[in-house]
């Protein structure tokens, strides 16, 4: 046995206490297990080199040139000198300043990172983090490649007084080209993340991820129980909180994280983007300049049987029992759409305000190969899963995180598609209080002007606003057993007849079934659902739904956004006009109607 071998054997083991539950965890498996406790699950903090390592291909690491800045400024003086606060945390750390920069991959995506170092000075922006988040944006921005976030941080550094407030703006300004430019960023928030960092560049992102436990604020839990003098909940300021509270996208533990990064990087990346253009949208909804051809009829690339669009094709049917086989409570969900039809899909959380809706879910995927970002109302199969999901009516916060998603899909060129399947916005006190109303109207706005296809897909119940704030789009189907109106038929009893038992009378007076709904040009086409049903056989209704779905991105593909905007703003400009209330000899509505014509 060698010398080191047997010192190795005498060596004493070395114990580490876990900050959050106190069990001793031997320190081989402690750095093994990347600092997380195997007994609570404590994500203890690592260096900024250790995330880059971690996160990071082998290999694949190139620092970027760390710039010139401004050192001690103020002159600054405390207990000791700011130089000499400085010098010690360049010994303590190995680094020149408290944020490490660098480009590189993960599982072979490029991007940039700049992870952030607590232990300089408490990860405190100064100048020189300032300029080095600044000049990775610009690094991003040059190469039009995804830049990673790492935030770190008790704040801006005092030390520098107005300066340090500064970046703040500067970093943000970063971040905002890369918004006009259509490069992908992402946030990873690490404990703590406060002050200055949190309130600019650290939530500006267009992901925002966390890890368990963390903690996240503008001010530290101490200031604020010192200032409104009361005792803060449980849990508050931590990423279990910000996800409950719409203020972030996902938690997700250390081991976690590469993959996930991996994951958006392949589906939103410079190669997601590619794609995007090659299908003629831009990097960030303002198309390639491509002039779309005069247009007649919708291709007819979907499978045969997949899309009808005649209403004489449609049987008759009782619109009472229609509605009842749209409420039906095995209906395929939004989710379950997402499991049959979407790859690497992950769901993004939150209206990064107040709250995040569990009644419209929404995310990143891919369609057949084609990223999109998908939004749907989400109800259950369940009494529990319906009453967690607030029976599929949204309130603001859904709205907004439906908003939000849609710009994030605009920025980097993607197309949208939205299931629609809702009674209604929800239609109480607290939505009322935030601003239910303007919230649709916020969203009918934002995506008539969208410069990216949007399909829309009433897979249940369309009802009203609530529905109408998910259905602006440049093709809107429905399956054959949806319904789509102004009010439900209960409600229209309740009110035009004064009796809510007459709403079976009323289903049948608001047309609301899919044959009718073609026959006014409401939606442009009906997808046929299996004998019995959608909820009968799920797969194949999933099937059919993915197959229109993906032949209308392809029908759209090759429009510029100002086409797109124009088409589809005319398709919606033209409702309730006289034209439209008058068939063609064979049955079909006019193709103005339909946003189907060149002009």
């Amino acid at each position: 046995m060698t010398a080191a071998a047997e010192s190795e054997l005498e060596r004493e083991p070395e114990w580490v206490c876990c900050p959050g539950c106190g069990t001793l965890v031997f320190d081989k498996r402690y750095e093994r297990d990347r600092r997380v406790c195997w007994q609570c699950g404590h994500h203890g903090r690592l260096t900024a080199l250790q995330r880059l390592a971690q996160l990071l291909d082998p290999g694949s690491s190139v620092p970027i040139d760390a710039p010139s800045t401004i050192e001690d400024p103020l002159r600054f003086t405390d207990r000791q000198p700011y130089r000499e606060r400085l010098r010690q945390a360049r010994a303590a750390t190995g680094l020149p300043e408290a944020v490490a920069c660098a480009t590189g991959t993960i599982h072979g995506h490029p991007l940039v990172a700049a992870a952030m170092e607590f232990e300089f000075l408490g990860g405190s922006l100064g100048s020189g983090v300032g300029e080095r988040i600044t000049r990775a944006a610009e690094e991003a921005l040059h190469s039009h490649v995804p830049l990673l976030l790492i935030a770190a941080s008790g704040g801006a550094r005092m030390q520098e007084g107005a300066l340090a407030l500064m970046q703040m703006v500067k970093t943000s300004q970063a971040l905002a080209e890369l918004d006009e430019a259509g490069v992908l960023t992402i946030s990873l928030l690490t404990d703590p993340t406060y002050g200055g960092v949190a309130a600019s560049y650290a939530t500006l992102a267009d992901i925002i991820l966390a890890e368990p436990g963390i903690r996240m604020g503008f001010a530290g839990p101490r200031v604020i129980e010192q200032t409104i003098r009361q005792r803060l909940p449980d849990g508050f300021q931590t990423a279990e909180f910000l996800l409950s509270h719409g203020l972030i996208d996902d938690v997700q533990p250390r081991s976690a994280l590469r993959a996930t990064l991996a994951r958006l990087l392949a589906t939103l990346g410079p190669a997601s983007q590619a794609l995007a253009d090659s299908h003629g949208h831009g990097s960030h909804g303002h198309g390639v300049g491509l002039v779309a051809a005069p247009r007649g009829e919708p291709s007819s690339d979907a499978p045969p049987g997949t899309i009808i669009r005649r209403p004489a094709e449609l049987p008759k049917c009782d619109p009472w029992q229609t509605v009842q086989l749209a409420r039906h409570l095995d209906r395929p969900t939004t989710l379950d759409y997402v499991s049959y039809l979407l790859e690497d899909f992950h769901q993004l959380h939150g209206d990064r305000m107040s709250a995040d809706c569990p009644a419209i879910v929404g995310g990143v995927g891919r369609l057949a190969g084609r990223p999109i970002v998908l939004i749907g109302h989400q109800k259950g199969h369940t009494t529990t899963e319906l009453v967690a999901r607030n029976f599929g009516m949204a309130t603001p916060a859904g709205y907004r995180k439906a908003a939000r998603l849609m710009r994030l899909a605009a920025k980097l060129g993607l197309p949208v598609v939205t299931f629609i399947d809702t009674p209604g916005a929800y239609p109480g006190v607290e939505a009322e209080e935030q601003g239910q109303s303007i919230a649709i109207a916020e969203n009918l706005r934002l995506m008539s002007g969208l410069g990216v296809p949007v399909v829309a897909v009433v897979t249940g119940e369309g009802g009203s606003g609530g529905a109408l704030a998910l259905g602006v789009a440049d093709r809107v189907y429905a399956l054959s057993n949806a319904v789509y109106s102004v009010i439900s038929p209960e409600g229209c009893a309740a009110i035009l007849w004064r009796d809510a038992g007459a709403a079976e009378k009323a289903a049948s007076a608001l047309r609301l079934d899919a044959r009718e709904l073609l026959r006014h040009g409401i939606v442009d086409g009906v997808i046929p659902e299996p004998e019995g049903g959608a909820h009968g056989d799920r797969a194949r209704t999933a099937e059919l739904v993915g197959a229109a779905v993906a032949a209308a991105l392809g029908d759209l593909d090759g429009q510029d956004a100002a086409s797109l905007v124009r088409a589809r703003r005319r398709r919606f400009r033209r409702f309730g006009t006289v034209p439209s209330l008058v068939p063609r000899h064979d049955g079909t509505l006019p193709i103005p109607l339909q946003a189907h014509a060149a002009s």
